[in-house]
């Protein structure tokens, strides 16, 4: 391909991911048929087939063999206050998690700067992937070993949940902070998520507290950008 260059296939699937991500073809929709769709962009029905398939690498849509193109980008922002498995559900994606490790662990530079009592930490790293489809995140989790989170290596997790384990073990989520940046996956996480080495993904890392400041949860997780993105809400107030 020739730089500064437009092919007619990414033209076609500019055209219809500004489509999608503006709503006018909304989450669950079955695009038009590739016949519909080179008549209405005066091309063959190959080039429909190679911007569909542009589409479906930029996680827009999901093509099905007999049945047609179906969206999935549903441009709400996904609300992770009850685990990520809830929000992407209620997305209609459907995740299925692999635990890698679930032990007790000593953290004294987590404990460090958080200024914690104690470095003895749950360690949970998971893999998240579609059911039936690619993985998209892998989450490294520790929880605080208090009570009865500290039985959780010989006990396992509440319904496969944390979420619904802090919840279970008294700590409500209430405030924190989140930090996000992109960056290439190294050997072993390309390997574990099925990935080229160097595949960009978004690093995450966040800081949970209760409302009475007592700590809950740091996650560091690399979450697939075709699948999660950064939203913020903000106002310019004046002065």
């Amino acid at each position: 391909m020739i730089r500064g260059i437009t092919l007619k296939h990414e033209r076609i699937a500019s055209i219809l991911a500004r489509e999608i991500r503006s709503g006018q073809v909304r989450h669950g929709s079955r695009l038009p048929g590739e016949v519909e769709l080179a008549k209405r962009f005066a091309v063959s029905r190959n080039t429909v087939r190679s911007a569909l398939a542009t589409l479906c690498e930029d996680g827009l849509i999901t093509t099905r063999t007999g049945k047609g193109s179906f969206v999935l980008f549903d441009g709400r922002p996904l609300d992770d206050r009850l685990g990520w498995t809830h929000a992407l559900a209620e997305h209609g994606v459907e995740t299925q998690i692999r635990v890698l490790r679930l032990a007790l662990e000593q953290d004294h530079d987590l404990a460090a700067r958080l200024e914690l009592e104690s470095p003895d930490v749950i360690v949970v790293q998971r893999v998240r992937t579609i059911v039936g489809g690619d993985a998209i995140s892998i989450e490294r989790s520790c929880l605080p070993a208090i009570g009865e989170l500290r039985d959780l290596p010989q006990r396992g997790l509440e319904n496969a949940s944390i979420t619904a384990t802090l919840i279970r073990a008294g700590l409500h989520l209430d405030h924190g902070e989140q930090r996000l940046r992109g960056r290439p996956l190294d050997r072993e996480e390309a390997a574990l998520l099925g990935r080229p080495d160097g595949t960009w993904f978004l690093h995450s890392t966040r800081t949970s507290w209760t409302a009475d400041d007592r700590f809950a949860e740091h996650v560091d997780s690399l979450l697939d950008p075709r699948h999660f993105e950064l939203s913020l809400t903000f106002n310019e107030a004046g002065g």
